[in-house]
């Protein structure tokens, strides 16, 4: 691909959303600029209802910290995760979805779902301050949960994610991560799903395997790969220092994910969090899962991942407004910077 060097930004084509972003070298300092000190949350840990954990809601799910699954309801001494429903939930469940017409022009859906929190026991570490092994207990709570969940009746989509920082929209500080089920897919999905379906029916190859391979073989965006994840800044980052972490083999379905591949993925999620919270300066971040839908279709085209979107600059209107994103560094300025926090 030929440079302009010339000129001071670039709008570059994401080839799996097919929209458009902006990258504003102009506009970018030293990748060390991005560096930002963190809105900090002054609870106290005997105020925090997640540390207190007993005055919750009961328990779905208790991992100790040995990783093994507490079956009795009572949440042990030992205890490293435990999932348990949103007090606030946004969805609920339910057995009809009862949906409804207003004339010929607006639709309503009973908002049906599940909406439960992933809590770590420690109120001040967070997943860049986890060891291998707590990440991999993490793993297997997503997995349990995610398994356990697509048997729900209007579950389609579940979406696994976490906001840490107030920048990123968490309301509680203490490191949780949120389950959502809904009926629906989500419009950015959506179009994800098509663009992939249509390049596999055109070439008979993922779009996603494509992408992983020219990236392996260039390396400039490449932060850091393992026997079988690779951490990639995209072309089109819709943030500085965006990351996103595939499987390198062709896989849909997260919930699939095998021992061996959440011990990669454990070490991969390690290496990545660290390298983000050192090189960043602990950054407030939206982390979330991309995986096929379980709405029974065949969506075997996909290929699952995770993303990480650092919060280092806040949404404007220009953003809002055109739903195109603008990054100040070029992606391959932030994974050489990330790989030198290797």
């Amino acid at each position: 691909m030929k440079k302009n060097k010339g000129f001071p930004s670039e709008l570059r084509h994401d080839l799996v959303s097919g929209n458009w972003v902006i990258i504003a070298k102009g506009r970018a300092g030293k990748p060390g600029s991005f560096k930002k000190k963190r809105i900090q949350s002054d609870m106290k840990e005997k105020d925090c209802p997640f540390c207190n954990i007993e005055t919750q809601l009961p328990p779905i799910l208790i991992y100790t910290d040995k990783g093994r699954v507490s079956i009795n309801g009572k949440v042990p001494k030992n205890w490293a995760f435990v999932v348990i429903p949103n007090k606030y939930p946004a969805l609920l469940p339910s057995t009809t979805l009862n949906k409804r017409e207003e004339g010929d022009l607006f639709q309503t859906l009973d908002a049906v779902g599940h909406c439960e929190l992933i809590i770590s026991r420690d109120h001040k570490r967070n997943i860049p301050d986890f060891n291998v092994k707590e990440i991999e207990v993490l793993i297997n709570v997503c997995q349990k949960r995610y398994l356990d969940l697509m048997q729900k009746p209007f579950v389609d989509y579940i979406s696994i994610f976490q906001n840490y920082g107030v920048e990123a929209g968490a309301s509680q500080p203490h490191p949780h991560l949120q389950i959502i089920t809904t009926p629906l897919i989500d419009v950015d999905l959506i179009g994800s799903l098509a663009n992939a379906k249509k390049y596999f029916e055109k070439k008979k190859k993922c779009i996603y395997c494509e992408i992983i391979e020219w990236e392996k073989k260039n390396k400039k965006r490449v932060v850091y790969e393992n026997s079988h994840f690779i951490a990639i800044c995209p072309f089109a980052s819709k943030t500085a220092f965006q990351v996103i972490i595939s499987p390198k083999k062709h896989l849909s379905n997260f919930e699939k994910i095998n021992e061996e591949e959440k011990s990669s993925l454990a070490n991969m999620t390690f290496v990545i969090s660290k390298v983000l919270n050192k090189g960043l300066s602990d950054p407030a971040y939206n982390f979330y899962l991309h995986t096929a839908p379980c709405d029974g279709k065949d969506h075997s085209y996909y290929h699952w991942h995770w993303t990480i979107l650092p919060r280092t600059s806040n949404l404007a209107g220009f953003e809002l407004g055109t739903h195109m994103e603008i990054s100040t560094i070029e992606p391959e300025k932030a994974a050489k910077y990330l790989r030198s926090y290797l």
